[in-house]
């Protein structure tokens, strides 16, 4: 088979979807092994020489903004932990190919040998929110206003509160806490506290 090139003699990039086939389905991995799961599939897909019925393979990650040591620290988080993306051509072959990939343990929906795929819509919108987190990473903990939550260290240990504002740029809230029956309100880091 000869490789589809354009006028200028450039190959069309790698991502862009060559069978028109193609759909996305949803493979459930052993939980942390997704990214061991795509390349397995992968490496199956070459050996196997059926490049032409599959697309792409998605791992949907976020960026989070940790706090360790008093560092703040970019690392990566997955979206749906034990989920692998697979553009595929669903047949015999292909099915049998990532039904018996190691630590693949099957489909998600449709019938036992014949999964339903998800619409491109639903695989935007998840890319869309992956690019999202790349472009502005959320904070791996998250405090909304009036949730309670528990001192742990400071002053104020085992005192339990209520968040009045939370600052992400300075990983700094303020919590009022109950002080000889008055509401006090105290500038706490996020280490200080955790959520009851």
């Amino acid at each position: 088979m000869v490789d589809a090139v354009d006028t200028n003699g450039v190959q069309p990039p790698v991502d862009v979807p060559v069978n028109p086939d193609l759909r996305w389905y949803i493979v459930h991995a052993y939980s942390g092994m997704e990214k061991a799961v795509e390349r397995n599939i992968q490496e199956r897909i070459a050996r196997a020489g059926m490049q032409q019925k599959f697309g792409r393979i998605l791992v949907p990650t976020e960026e989070v903004v940790e706090i360790k040591n008093g560092q703040r620290k970019t690392t990566e988080r997955r979206l749906f932990p034990g989920y692998v993306f697979v553009e595929m051509v669903m047949d015999d072959d292909t099915w049998h190919l990532v039904k018996h990939t190691s630590k693949v343990t099957g489909f998600v929906g449709g019938v036992k040998n014949r999964p339903a795929p998800i619409s491109e819509e639903e695989v935007q919108k998840i890319v869309s929110q992956m690019q999202q987190g790349t472009d502005k990473p959320r904070h791996k903990i998250e405090f909304m206003v009036g949730e309670l939550v528990r001192v742990k260290e400071g002053p104020f240990t085992d005192f339990n509160g209520s968040v009045e504002e939370v600052n992400y740029e300075k990983n700094r809230l303020r919590v009022s806490v109950m002080i000889f029956g008055r509401s006090t309100p105290v500038e706490l880091e996020f280490a200080q506290v955790e959520k009851t």
